[in-house]
């Protein structure tokens, strides 16, 4: 079977997460049980995932040349993941993020900067088009917003289906939704005005979207499409590090896409690939588990 080919637009941080028994308080100290330097983000940690399932991924995002963004490069090489750099600035530096990862139950917190405000352009029509005719999905998180605009744009005038990561409402939302076929979020990110996910996915309906995935943590996960709707069970497990679940989640419902999966199939290998993630302690760590889990979609 040919590998499913994945291009990943958005968002690429140098993660440095600590792990720790309990998270220190107000002017307190405490040692980490460990700690791991790694690339993150919301796309890049979606490529990843798309690459642990035997995927061809590509992540289009902006870098620079600095010696963090040599660090986010090379650990995402490592995790099989090819990196085009659109940033407008050579010595640019990626974003860091900060994150502190209970070891009691499994969540973290995280201090860290965005790409947002970013003014990175996507590259030529020539260039756009290479990758877009290597690409059998294409996954946005509405960092680089004119990034995203013109890959969504592009890839829909291509009929490549388009998955956006809502993580949370950003202005370029309003201009991306219409652009995607799948608009995939957790229960907290929400669109304006709207004061529960029922009300949130039908917002998202009228803007364009045409599914609607809404991901709950441990309780099942939600889905419309079309004049359908859907529940999909979530596993009781016990959570290490929830770091990223969210990400290896969309990374699997875009490699699910890519292989032409229906909604409840794309949901299912989300679920359990983000159950895998929680369960292993560090970024990575949890990858080597898939083949012992079955790799790719049932």
């Amino acid at each position: 079977m040919t590998a499913a080919r994945g291009l990943f637009v958005g968002l690429a941080t140098l993660d440095v997460a600590q792990h720790v028994e309990v998270p220190p308080g107000p002017d307190e100290k405490v040692t980490a049980t460990a700690t791991h330097l790694s690339a993150g983000g919301p796309a890049a940690n979606a490529a990843v995932a798309f690459a642990a399932l035997g995927g061809e991924a590509t992540l289009l995002t902006a870098l620079g040349r600095s010696p963090a963004a040599a660090l986010v490069r090379a650990e995402l090489e490592q995790q099989r993941v090819r990196v085009v750099d659109a940033s407008p600035d050579d010595v640019g530096a990626p974003p860091v993020s900060t994150i502190v990862v209970a070891a009691t139950t499994g969540q973290r917190s995280v201090v860290g900067s965005d790409a947002v405000a970013s003014t990175a352009a996507a590259p030529s029509d020539a260039g756009l088009g290479a990758l877009l005719e290597a690409a059998d999905v294409v996954l946005v998180d509405g960092h680089h917003p004119r990034l995203a605009v013109a890959v969504g744009s592009a890839a829909r005038g291509a009929g490549v289906p388009v998955v956006l990561d809502l993580g949370r409402w950003k202005p370029v939302m309003e201009e991306l939704v219409p652009l995607v076929d799948a608009v995939v979020c957790s229960a907290d990110a929400r669109a304006p005005g709207t004061v529960d996910v029922v009300a949130s996915a039908a917002a998202l309906r009228r803007l364009g979207a045409g599914t609607v995935v809404v991901t709950r943590g441990g309780a099942p996960v939600l889905w419309w499409e079309g004049g359908r709707t859907g529940t999909v069970g979530v596993p009781d497990v016990v959570a290490v590090d929830t770091l990223g679940a969210g990400d290896a989640f969309h990374g699997a419902y875009a490699y699910a896409v890519a292989h032409g999966a229906d909604v409840d199939e794309a949901v299912a290998l989300g679920v359990r690939v983000a159950t895998l993630r929680v369960q292993h302690a560090g970024p990575r760590a949890w990858a080597a588990g898939l083949a012992s889990d079955g790799g790719g979609p049932a």
